[in-house]
């Protein structure tokens, strides 16, 4: 198969960005497609006439969404429940999984904030430690988590990407690891899920989560999540109408039921249904399948590969390419200029993000080398 096959074509026409507009900052908020927006104007315009929704029509489109997610991840649609947010789908996780004193949860240094709450708050809770792991300069994530997961750690919860760099984690290590010593093994997608395959079948993870506005290219507050088969009769946080059987008939809902809708959607947020954001999220999926992930994954590499040279050709250091996700990279810079370069740039209208310690950049299909050229030299001479 040629390279042109296994790459997409420039796909800015999609969305809605000025030619003057150097967007690198997908990892942060991508930005909508036009087809996303449409879907979410016409859901308003229908919502304005909320006598032309029907019964059906609280169950019909979610489970299009739920099915379509399921396609992205390879699983089945049994396996998925709709929720709003990663820290929502952590909290599902927390309050399913058992720990007690001297427990351990394997965490990354420096992880996203949502991820390092949720688990203090479990700590606290059960008594169990937390074990941040660091990592040397040259050694990678995984070999850093390996090294001190023994049979004390009861939870690891961990990306596939870290959210500052780009710097990959093997999932499917670490998942062989954690069912070795029996340990819950929970990941969160939320920078990676989109622009990397991930099959759900492989990894084997006990829950995966992820947000929607990101790599996904959807709208704010969907979010998603996948509850391995064994976990699917745990106890949801809340306790909304339409997580109960027979939620359909309208009719009948107060004839209350103990019993739950079937696989995962037990643990579907309250108010799952969202005539508005619902089919924008089902826009965008259509387009990531229709796209097809793996040459997402392909172009984006090339992307990072040119921002790689790019930098290095400055004298700038980032992870080499075995070393980081295909689709974002942190660039090092002195901290005292982080901020200040940032600006700068935004000032010309290039957006990069600063996470931590690092410029990240993050990419889409929608990035030209043009776009490149501008960002280099802006930055050249910023620094």
């Amino acid at each position: 198969m040629s390279e042109g096959a296994l790459t997409l074509p420039n796909q800015r026409h999609l969305f809605d960005i000025p030619d003057d507009v150097v967007y690198l900052n997908c990892a942060s908020l991508a930005p909508q497609m036009l087809s996303v927006r449409a879907a979410g104007e016409a859901a308003m315009s229908r919502n304005a006439q909320p006598w032309k929704i029907h019964a059906e029509d609280w169950f019909t489109q979610v489970e299009e969404l739920r099915a379509l997610f399921a396609q992205v991840i390879n699983a089945d649609a049994e396996s998925v429940a709709l929720i709003p947010a990663t820290s929502y789908g952590l909290s599902v996780a927390a309050a399913n999984v058992e720990a007690k004193p001297h427990d351990r949860i394997l965490l990354i240094a420096d992880d996203y904030p949502s991820t390092v709450y949720t688990w203090r708050a479990f700590a606290k809770r059960t008594g169990a430690e937390i074990l941040t792991v660091e990592r040397a300069e040259q050694e990678s994530w995984t070999d850093a988590i390996l090294k001190v997961f023994d049979q004390r750690v009861k939870v690891v919860s961990v990306p596939n990407v870290h959210w500052t760099n780009g710097a990959l984690i093997d999932l499917k290590r670490i998942g062989q690891r954690a069912r070795e010593v029996g340990a819950t093994f929970i990941v969160d997608a939320s920078q990676s899920l989109g622009a990397m395959s991930t099959d759900v079948a492989e990894l084997r993870p006990d829950y995966l989560v992820t947000v929607g506005y990101k790599w996904l290219l959807g709208p704010f507050s969907v979010g998603y999540m996948y509850i391995d088969s064994a976990r699917r009769d745990g106890k949801p946080i809340e306790q909304n109408w339409i997580l109960r059987a027979d939620s359909e008939n309208f009719d009948g809902l107060v004839d209350y039921r103990d019993e739950y809708q079937p696989g995962a959607r037990r643990f579907d947020v309250g108010e799952r249904t969202n005539f508005t954001l619902t089919p924008m999220a089902i826009a965008a999926l259509k387009q990531l399948l229709e796209w097809d992930i793996t040459r997402i994954t392909s172009t984006l590499s090339k992307i990072t590969a040119s921002i790689e040279r790019r930098a290095d050709r400055l004298g700038l250091r980032t992870l080499a390419a075995e070393q980081r996700g295909p689709h974002m990279l942190g660039i090092e810079l002195p901290s005292e200029s982080l901020k200040s370069v940032a600006a700068r740039l935004a000032e010309q209208n290039v957006y990069v993000g600063i996470r931590g310690a690092s410029m990240r950049v993050s990419p889409h299909v929608y990035i030209t080398e043009r776009d490149l050229d501008r960002f280099f030299n802006l930055l050249k001479n910023a620094l």
